[in-house]
């Protein structure tokens, strides 16, 4: 079996002195050793100067809403997205207004963005899709000129950087996925990263309760700290990831070299520009493709049973379009006129397997049946 991702696992004779050490310590969780190393590592590696660990990806999102005192209202976001974007705003009592997408990147078209925009608009929630940048310069000005707050779900862009520069250092605050499907993983985990100090005292509060110290609670937070085993495994996982991340690359492209000239076969175009242009560094998190049917012969869903059937189980990533869950299908911005380009992209889109694990015999079998179909 072939799957989409495969966890980047650190050797576990390199693990076990990590569990040793907490074993002796017998601090488990509530921000140990690994922990606060961990905080500091990732830091560093990242660019960014702070940063809050989680238990999972979803909880930064819910307080990253929470930390900017985003009460009431709006917040304008993407229907193409995983289902937690849109969750974190129903869980903090605001609505989500959908948008449509830029058909190349997936990422929110910052015209719609504009024209979405009401008395009642508090915030703008994009995603940084299969990790490729948002048009962030555009949507600064959008959210300067109307004064939003920016929340950025970079769940998928872990390392990504423009110019040199992270692109977590964009928005009032962004937030990050260590989900054991990510590039990088702590099993399950998240991040939370802000731009000063007291932003970060203030999310660091709300992920332990609202607990200031032992008698004072001064908010209502929740308890969504990352523990020391987790912490640990992330430490040693940071090791290994830069390797990782470089064998994606190659695993990339062998696929685009395989199938570029594949008639019906869209590729997605950010990470073919990866290859020539060193503007934007991207971390291969996905391989997204684009099944147009009168050319390709076969429907998208077609091909997805064909892979299956081969054993390779690739994922239609994103569909479908959160609009079109029950919970959100009413709402005026989730007609599919509204989402021309998102329901496009979302029909047609396929993430073939992708993760350092795979061999190049096994790429060469994925890019023999889509290509061949027979």
């Amino acid at each position: 079996m072939i799957t989409v991702t495969s966890p980047l696992l650190p050797p576990l004779e390199e693990f076990v002195p990590y569990l040793e050490k907490i074993w002796e310590s017998k601090w488990i969780t509530n921000m140990g050793h690994f922990h606060e190393q961990l905080e500091k590592a990732l830091a560093d590696y990242l660019g960014v100067e702070f940063v809050s660990l989680f238990t999972n990806g979803t909880l930064p999102l819910v307080t990253a809403l929470q930390a900017l005192d985003i009460r009431d209202g709006e917040v304008i976001t993407t229907p193409y997205s995983f289902v937690a974007t849109s969750h974190a705003i129903w869980w903090n009592g605001l609505q989500p207004v959908f948008v449509d997408i830029d058909p190349v990147t997936g990422c929110m078209n910052p015209e719609r963005i504009e024209a979405a925009i009401t008395s009642r608009t508090k915030a703008i929630m994009p995603v940084h899709v299969y990790g490729t940048p948002c048009d962030t310069t555009s949507i600064r000005r959008i959210a300067e000129r109307y004064g939003l707050k920016v929340i950025y779900d970079a769940a998928h862009a872990f390392s990504v950087s423009k110019n040199g520069r992270s692109i977590l250092l964009e928005g009032d605050v962004a937030t990050l996925s260590f989900h054991a499907t990510k590039t990088y993983n702590t099993i399950e985990g998240g991040a939370l990263i802000c731009h000063s100090a007291e932003m970060k005292q203030k999310i660091d509060y709300l992920r332990n309760f609202g607990f200031e110290d032992e008698v004072t609670v001064v908010a209502p937070g929740i308890n969504s700290k990352m523990d020391e085993v987790r912490a640990a495994y992330g430490l040693l996982n940071l090791k290994h990831v830069d390797k990782a991340i470089a064998r994606r690359k190659e695993v990339a492209r062998q696929y685009v070299k395989g199938l570029k000239d594949t008639k019906g076969i869209r590729l997605y175009e950010p990470i073919m520009r990866s290859f020539i242009n060193r503007e934007v560094q991207l971390n291969y998190s996905y391989f997204p493709i684009f099944v147009k049917e009168e050319q390709y012969g076969m429907t998208r869903d077609e091909l997805y049973e064909k892979l299956k059937s081969e054993g390779i189980y690739s994922r239609r990533y994103f569909y479908p379009l959160i609009s079109t869950f029950s919970i959100y299908k009413e709402l005026p911005s989730a007609s599919p006129e509204n989402l021309s380009n998102a329901n496009l992209v979302a029909n047609e889109v396929i993430c073939l397997p992708m993760h350092h694990g795979l061999s190049e015999e096994v790429v060469e079998k994925v890019i023999s049946i889509i290509v061949e179909k027979e």
